[in-house]
Parts: C-alpha cells; structure tokens; sequence
C-alpha cells in the first residue's frame, strides 16, 4: 500500500513522537509498503514555535502538500500532529473527500496550559477534539487515554502502544562494575536517579529535582527549562543530549529513571529504560498506569520519593522482561491496521483525475481560454469586470 505521513515533529527533533513515527515508517517499508513522509525539514520556511524555539512550525507550505500529495497518491494518510502541516493536510482531505486517520501523542492542551495559564482549557480541547473528529479514526497510546479522551467528547478512537528497540537497549550496555572506567556516571555517589527527555515546564523535572534522595541525580537532554533549572539546581548534573548507543548507556548505567511527567500519554523513555534493565518511578497517571502496575519493572505512587526507593528494590532482570513485550513490529502492525485505506482502483481514479485536472489548470492553452473575454476588452479599450 502507499501510505502518507504528514508531521510536524520529525528530525532533527529527538523525542517520542519523532521515534515511534520513523520506527512505524521503517516497519511498514520492511513489509514492503511504499511510505512517504512529509515534515517541516522538507524545505519549508519555518518559524521557532513561541516559548519553544527548538520547534519549528511549517508555514504557507499547503500548495506544495497538495502537489507531493497528488504526486505521490497514497491509497492512505495518515496526519500525526496538529501543526500547521497537519492543518494543511486534513483540509485538502476533506476538500477531497479523502479518508485519513489521525494520532494523539501529547496532552497539547495542557502544554498550552503549563505555558499560558490564563487560557482555559476548553479552548484547546475544542480545536483539538475538532481536529481529531473530522478523521476516520484517531490513534492513541493507551486504553487509559481512549477513557480520558472519550470523557472529553473524542470520537473513534483506538489504542496505538508504542514499541522499543530492544537490541539497542540492552542490559549488556550496563558497566560491568560501579565506578570503573567504563562506568557513564564514575565519579557520583550511587545509587543514581535519571531523567532523559525534553527539559520543558510540561515535563514537571522540577518535581524530580526537589525530591530529598541518596546519592546523585542526573538529567539528560535539552529544553527551553535547562538553564532555569541547572540555576536553581547546581548539585544536579546536566549532560545535554545522547543518542544512540551513548543514549542506551546512560539509561543502562543508571540505577533508578524518574518518570515526574503528568501530561505525557505514553513515555516511550518508560520502556526505553526498562529494555535496558532500570527500574521506573512515576506517578499513576495515564501512560504509567498502563505500563508500570504488577510489572515488577516499576512504581507508580502519589509520592514520587515513595516510589524512587521501592523502585531502587526490583529486580533488573525482571525490568528487561517486561519491556520484551513491546515491539515495533507489532506497534507498526497495528498501526497498519487502524488505517482507513481507500479501495485500490478508486484511490487510482482519485488522483489519476486529480493530476489530470491540475496540468490542464496550468496549461497555456487553459489560461488563454479562461481570460480571452478579458484580453479582448483590454485591446478595445473596455472596463474590464472584476
């Protein structure tokens, strides 16, 4: 099948969304599916999203959208984000009457709330739940997220995990001793409390960070919030961002991974950690909730120093066990299935037509004829209607 993917968070962004999306893309070309993705790295002329420049929003990109989009002619599309791209695309679908799906990866209501308190929260729900329910169908991360959304007024939705490359994450990354010189974190007291993702208000890092606990606490990533908190938090180290194989050791070096976020929908950084045999602590909101309880591979409790030390007592073995269960290729699988493809032969016709009424738009001999009655009364010397 040729599958469409319309984001607006994609590289050089490194977060959750930007992984599941190019994992998802990869599994579906490994089963020999034809994906094309369209991003604001594309070549589009891009502004710094306000209070987060890191992100950048795609404006006036809609023509070319359409263009690659009647180009390519997918037999579905699928749009990840609320973004200016993802404005553009679901409004040339329902132009079209094209089918697409949707996905919801973050609470962006809240965001918006952590960053503008005098804005309610009905406002973004509205455009989001809008934006949501004009789709066939709407992607999100866990069966706890489908109850929180549902209560809100979301339609059709259906519950999309997310998956870890467990070679990647491996226990084997782990020093074979404490404070040798293979050791990521030589030099700090032990046990050592992590956190890696995006150093953002909405991430609630301060939580972590004002928790009384032994030994040393590490952050890892970057973020609007950084020098804010590296500031008020001198004792705290903070290493910038990782990736790869130096990304895997941290997270395997570590002895506990600190989950403070309360308005993520999954954390991928949950599962993440636990491949590599780091237990979790996290509060029982949505995402936790649906991957910590009876795991033995974390804690969830109402306190998070509670649940930093009772997660310091499980086992590592017991952590990489759990995290088996999840898969890319099963995520991608299911992703594929919850897609609202049009029939072969109609998505055929569709752009077959499309292409067809576009290059006779752009014809010469179509222009001539469209403004002949103008060109005469120009060349007498008429008042021209507008």
């Amino acid at each position: 099948m040729k599958i469409l993917i319309v984001t607006d968070a994609w590289h050089p962004q490194m977060n959750g969304v930007v992984r599941t999306l190019e994992k998802t893309a990869e599994n579906l070309k490994l089963s020999g599916h034809s994906v094309e993705v369209i991003a604001p790295s594309d070549g589009y002329w891009t502004l710094p999203l306000p209070t987060y420049p890191d992100i950048r929003l795609a404006l006036f990109a809609k023509r070319d959208i359409e263009r690659r989009i009647i180009r390519f002619g997918p037999e579905a599309i699928h749009i990840a984000t609320e973004g200016p791209l993802g404005q553009a695309a679901r409004a040339l679908c329902l132009r079209w009457g094209m089918p697409f799906t949707t996905s919801y990866h973050t609470k962006f209501p809240e965001y918006i709330k952590a960053r503008f308190p005098f804005i309610p929260l009905k406002l973004p729900y509205k455009f989001v739940r809008d934006f949501h329910n004009s789709g066939g169908r709407t992607m999100v991360t866990t069966p706890s997220m489908v109850e929180f959304l549902q209560a809100r007024h979301f339609t059709n939705l259906a519950a999309w995990a997310r998956g870890v490359d467990t070679d990647l994450f491996h226990p084997n990354k782990r020093a074979a001793k404490i404070n040798d010189e293979t050791d990521t974190y030589k030099g700090l007291t032990r046990p050592i409390w992590i956190n890696i993702g995006r150093i953002a208000v909405e991430k609630n890092i301060k939580a972590f960070l004002d928790l009384d606990l032994p030994g040393s606490k590490v952050v890892i990533g970057e973020g609007p919030q950084r020098k804010e908190l590296e500031r008020k938090h001198p004792g705290v180290k903070f290493t910038g961002a990782k990736f790869g194989e130096d990304l895997a050791k941290h997270f395997a070096d570590a002895d506990v991974f600190v989950f403070p976020s309360k308005t993520d929908t999954f954390g991928l950084v949950i599962i993440e950690a636990m491949a590599t045999g780091t237990p979790v602590a996290a509060y029982p909101v949505s995402g936790p909730i649906d991957i910590i309880p009876d795991s033995g591979a974390g804690i969830v409790d109402n306190d998070l120093k509670t649940a930093c030390l009772n997660a310091l007592k499980l086992s590592r073995e017991d952590t990489r066990n759990h995290a088996l269960k999840y898969s890319w290729s099963a995520v991608s699988t299911v992703f594929f299935d919850y897609l609202t493809p049009e029939y072969e032969p109609i998505a055929r016709r569709r752009w077959r037509r499309t292409r067809r009424l576009m290059r006779l738009a752009s014809s010469p001999y179509h222009f001539i004829k469209r403004n002949i009655r103008r060109f005469w009364r120009i060349i007498r010397g008429k008042s021209v209607p507008k």
